[in-house]
């Protein structure tokens, strides 16, 4: 039998608060690592595998999860391993040659559905799995994850089109809208972008708008939704969310800490040193 998750926005906080400090220990691991990328998107990662996809008793879900925006993998992989899908081994070996996690995820890797990293790839795949589901006859759900960045990305508007002309309702993407590509903000590379929202209507999609850091604000948001379309919410975050002197500073893009960075990181997000 297929159970639902029950979803409690308090616990998702505190969940989420330890999957930050998880990833600020293994960047101690490793030179550098995407964590501010992470970071923005822990909220909208979290409800999609603690929220929206449903559990078997065995623990496997009908469901599917991508992160199209591979660089921010990190959450990703503190969660299968929070989930039990990946060992604290795997992430000790985060990024080692006798490790099988890379800074991009990587398809055969437990929990990975598909390569990503390289950027407007994602949603393209996950209209493809999201129309196989209706083939087999299935109620299997999908669930992406897109930076605003790869909005860029021509392929990512041709999905949105062929999403809506297929009317795949059992389609939603999770907009990490933190207005940053890399080094520079999306709001002046691409001022034409905006407002999303409209954009996305006009190719056909549902679409529902909210604060990315607010737990019970994005399940109330995507559980809310008509289900007559292929639904995406846009969730307005914060690069390197939590620790002040990462927020919205482009050089935290793929750093690690230093020592005295990590203790105030780990002050910051609730922890101990």
């Amino acid at each position: 039998m297929t159970l639902k998750n029950s979803f409690d926005p308090a616990v998702a906080e505190q969940r989420c608060g330890a999957y930050r400090r998880r990833i600020l220990e293994i960047s101690q691991q490793v030179t550098a690592l995407h964590m501010a990328g992470a970071y923005s998107c822990t909220e909208l990662v979290d409800a999609a595998y603690n929220g929206f996809m449903r559990r078997d008793a065995d623990g496997s879900s009908p469901d599917t999860f991508l992160i199209s925006k591979g660089h921010g993998c990190m959450i990703q992989y503190v969660i299968l391993e929070d989930l039990g899908v990946l060992s604290r081994e795997d992430l000790d070996r985060y990024c080692t040659a006798d490790g099988q996690l890379g800074c991009h995820p990587d398809y055969g890797v437990p929990g990975i559905e598909a390569s990503t990293g390289s950027l407007g790839h994602g949603l393209s795949m996950t209209v493809g799995m999201a129309y196989a589901e209706r083939i087999r006859k299935t109620d299997g759900q999908v669930f992406a994850v897109l930076s605003d960045g790869e909005l860029q990305e021509g392929s990512t508007w041709e999905a949105l089109m062929m999403a809506s002309s297929l009317c795949l309702t059992n389609l939603v993407a999770l907009i990490d809208n933190n207005d940053f590509q890399s080094l520079g903000r999306t709001s002046e590379t691409h001022p034409s972008f905006y407002p999303l929202a409209e954009k996305f209507e006009s190719f056909g999609w549902e679409v529902g708008e909210t604060d990315g850091h607010d737990s019970g604000a994005i399940y109330e948001a995507v559980t809310a939704r008509s289900g007559d379309k292929p639904f995406a919410l846009i969730g307005a975050t914060t690069k390197g969310k939590g620790v002040s002197y990462m927020e919205n500073i482009p050089m935290w893009h793929y750093r690690s800490p230093n020592k005295e960075e990590y203790e105030q990181a780990m002050r910051e997000l609730g922890g101990a040193e």
